[in-house]
């Protein structure tokens, strides 16, 4: 049955509602670009057949567009916790003829959904954010069918030395810059910065194990920049 709902923490939600009229357009310029072939990578990820899948943290509707694109012939459900971002979502959707997908506005720990109904899930830039994040997982795992596969797109730390530390000073210096420069917000920016400081793969790896997903497989991209975490809903 659906979770009680569950209200996101003041600075989740209002910070990406704040610089949504410019979220799009710094994350091409920050990402040179590469978010839509992440993107598309993640999707890729999808399996073959895969009727209904929620994208989680659905932002501006990217990644939802993308999942529908890899697997046409479906439906995706996209949520997110922010209505400005997901008024962006629902008009590039319309803007590019998309009618399977649907917009809602929810927590990641509290989703509106029946037990077992995707086929699958995706959650692009996301999982930094939440709240709860083993809450969050166990969340998924519910909404998902037996053996349904999970897709996490994520910022990550690159390993390399070299890599690593020009990748910090890019995060500590030039992203908030831009962010003030042109969102007006660099506070959003600095958090960017931190909280991909602060997220461990290898630990995110434990934590979907121990919200009962097993295959767990992580596939660094761009030099670890970015990472692909994939998983499939454990059955008891």
């Amino acid at each position: 049955m659906p979770s009680a709902p569950h209200p996101p923490r003041p600075g989740g939600a209002a910070m990406f509602s704040r610089i949504a009229p410019r979220y799009d357009l710094l994350n091409g310029l920050l990402s040179l670009g590469l978010d839509r072939v992440w993107r598309r990578r993640a999707a890729a990820a999808l399996p073959e057949r895969c009727p209904r899948v929620l994208d989680l943290a659905a932002g501006t509707g990217d990644q939802a567009i993308a999942d529908l694109r890899a697997r046409p012939g479906g439906r995706v459900d996209a949520v997110d916790p922010s209505p400005e971002m997901l008024d962006r979502a629902r008009r590039k959707a319309a803007d590019a003829g998309l009618s399977s997908i649907s917009f809602q506005v929810a927590a990641a720990e509290g989703l509106p959904f029946d037990d077992a109904v995707f086929d699958a899930a995706t959650c692009a830039f996301g999982v930094r954010n939440f709240e709860d994040r083993p809450r969050a997982l166990r969340e998924l795992r519910r909404v998902l069918r037996p053996q349904a596969r999970l897709v996490v797109l994520e910022l990550t730390r690159p390993r390399a030395p070299v890599f690593r530390g020009l990748h910090a000073l890019y995060c500590h210096s030039a992203v908030p810059l831009a962010g003030r420069i042109l969102a007006g917000d660099a506070r959003a920016y600095r958090y960017l910065d931190r909280s991909v400081a602060a997220f461990d793969a290898h630990r995110f790896r434990g934590t979907m194990e121990a919200a009962g997903f097993g295959n767990v497989r992580v596939n660094p991209l761009t030099f670890g920049a970015v990472t692909v975490f994939t998983g499939e809903r454990v059955t008891p």
